[in-house]
């Protein structure tokens, strides 16, 4: 089907935190999404996103929402613990849904959701960015070219004041999330056969670091490092890189920051991420992402790879086996 051809499809975003403004900026520089409505708890988040695209129509009640808004997709942007309940409103409602990973911070809840989920999840698209991110869309391509992988390397630093700004949050379900997905992407939803992980404390008992090993029987072993302990002089974001390894050949990327840095009285990394949505039009990995959902709703793309529900839930399941071990201090067979 050609450009011409394609319907912009109508598009609403619950949450206006951090993301779903992106989100909400990036849609509307889409030429196959048009945003028809937001939604938000505080009508001063409502009133923040109109003055940046005016003309959008918005709601604090998501019931009234569903009701009156013309939209045939949503995005759910909202804080983890309302994922579900959002998101069953919607698919109930017979709607298109990209929702921002995780599912739920409960496997079992995650799971609740299975009755509405079509067979090929083209009602639920899981959103992870990193997967359209370029690097390592580049890299996935080289190592299904190349061959089968031996080894992969992921680490994923992030500041350590997120231990103090972020009570309670486990570097292993906020960040290494994200690897795992990759990872899940490159050996093609294969089960492993090992879980390890290992936790590091602050004096004070916080996680700061999780340490974790993955082995499939008769295939790769996949290492993860994901931790709060950058200092403030390094990038605002800390630092993302993957090593792969197969058999004569090897890639690396480092996707966080991009390679653009900025001097004067200090460092600065302009993109840390590769998201843009300024007046030329939106770029980079979560533009990709919303073009690929908006094909998805066309019917014109399967979901990808690591997007589906059922990738959602496997990796929820591997999060969960990597805490157990974690706590238990063993390797779980």
């Amino acid at each position: 089907m050609s450009h011409t051809a394609f319907q912009p499809v109508r598009v609403a975003v619950v949450g206006l935190g951090r993301f779903g403004r992106l989100h909400s900026l990036t849609l509307a520089g889409l030429t196959e999404a048009e945003i028809v409505g937001v939604v938000a708890r505080r009508e001063e988040s409502v009133q923040a996103l109109q003055r940046e695209i005016p003309g959008v129509p918005g709601w604090t009640n998501l019931d009234r929402a569903v009701a009156e808004c013309e939209a045939e997709a949503w995005i759910v942007a909202c804080t983890t613990s309302g994922h579900v309940q959002v998101t069953r409103k919607l698919l109930q409602a017979g709607k298109c849904v990209l929702l921002e990973k995780p599912i739920s911070e409960n496997l079992t809840e995650a799971r609740s959701l299975s009755s509405l989920v079509k067979p090929d999840s083209s009602n639920l698209m899981m959103g992870h960015i990193v997967l359209f991110n370029s690097e390592f869309r580049g890299l996935r391509d080289e190592a299904r070219r190349r061959g089968p992988i031996s080894y992969v390397d992921s680490v994923r630093h992030r500041p350590a004041k997120i231990v103090r700004d972020f009570v309670g949050e486990n570097p292993l379900h906020a960040t290494m999330v994200h690897d795992l997905y990759l990872v899940q992407n490159l050996v093609e939803r294969a089960e492993p056969s090992e879980f390890g992980c290992r936790y590091h404390r602050t004096p004070e008992g916080a996680i700061d670091l999780a340490a974790a090993q993955l082995k499939w029987a008769d295939g790769p072993v996949a290492t993860f490092t994901a931790s709060y302990l950058t200092p403030s002089g390094m990038p605002p974001r800390g630092f993302d890189r993957t090593e792969v390894f197969g058999n004569g050949w090897a890639a690396r990327i480092e996707p966080n920051p991009r390679s653009f840095e900025l001097w004067e009285d200090r460092a600065e990394w302009p993109m840390a991420l590769e998201i843009r949505t300024d007046e030329t039009g939106p770029t980079g990995m979560m533009a990709e992402e919303q073009r690929c959902f908006c094909r998805v709703v066309r019917g014109l793309e399967n979901v990808p790879v690591g997007a589906t529900y059922t990738d959602a839930i496997q990796v929820q399941h591997w999060l969960d086996r990597l805490d157990q071990a974690a706590r238990s201090e063993i390797v779980v067979h």
